[in-house]
């Protein structure tokens, strides 16, 4: 499994800043990795051209053993006719009911079940959404700050999970937590924080997973080695 970008460039129609400038990386196994740094240098945007397959007709985006891409990200909504627990019932498979079951229950999202989307708090509809994307068939999910709005200790117990449920799949985690990021994630690309700095840098993550013994000095090497690359 691979994602490789090679000297790929982005600029919106009617601008003269690029977005996107000779940008290349590779990022390769399962697991979770990131798009880290400030907000306008370009992250969301390389994000939708991950997913947008017209984007990956020239070589410049190349993905290997992925198949299926989705993009999930904060503030995205759900219609208001049906509760919760309908749409998820949508769009899992009779196989994955188990599966549901368990994420619902991990992502504390039990209470909720009856209600329309409309009435939940930010941070459960955030949750809520990022189960109806787990629920379906990809290779890699894209999550552009689909845990916003959820309290530290629970956003930890999610990524946990996903990272053990779902550890044949490829993640690229939109954040700007930095220590959770340093974290949590295998491979961090980092985007410098000006326009005309567009030097984009892999750094590995600490990577830790359920029943982990962290090591902070290690963890504050990977948080420092981040900030330096701005």
């Amino acid at each position: 499994m691979r994602l490789e970008c090679n000297n790929l460039n982005f600029t919106y129609p009617g601008s003269r800043i690029a977005v996107i400038n000779n940008l290349s990386f590779s990022m390769k196994n399962p697991g979770f990795n990131s798009l880290f740094g400030p907000s306008g240098v370009g992250k969301t945007s390389l994000a939708k051209m991950i997913a947008n397959s017209n984007f990956k007709s020239n070589s410049d985006i190349v993905t290997e053993e992925i198949d299926t891409i989705l993009y999930s990200y904060n503030l995205e909504r759900l219609p208001g006719w049906s509760s919760t627990g309908k749409h998820l019932n949508k769009v899992t498979s009779p196989e994955n009911q188990s599966l549901k079951e368990q994420l619902i229950e991990i992502f504390e999202l039990n209470d909720v079940l009856d209600s329309r989307f409309s009435k939940l708090s930010m941070g459960q509809q955030n949750r809520m959404n990022l189960i109806r994307y787990l629920m379906q068939d990809f290779d890699l999910l894209i999550m552009d700050e689909s845990l916003a709005n959820v309290d530290e200790k629970l956003r930890e117990t999610i990524i946990l999970a996903i990272k053990e449920l779902f550890s044949d799949k490829m993640f690229l985690y939109i954040s700007h937590n930095l220590m959770e990021v340093s974290k949590f994630c295998s491979q961090i690309l980092v985007f410098g924080k000006s326009p005309e700095k567009k030097e984009c840098f892999v750094i590995e993550g600490q990577d830790c997973k359920k029943g982990y013994l962290l090591d902070k000095k290690l963890l504050d090497m990977t948080m420092l080695e981040i900030m330096n690359a701005f």
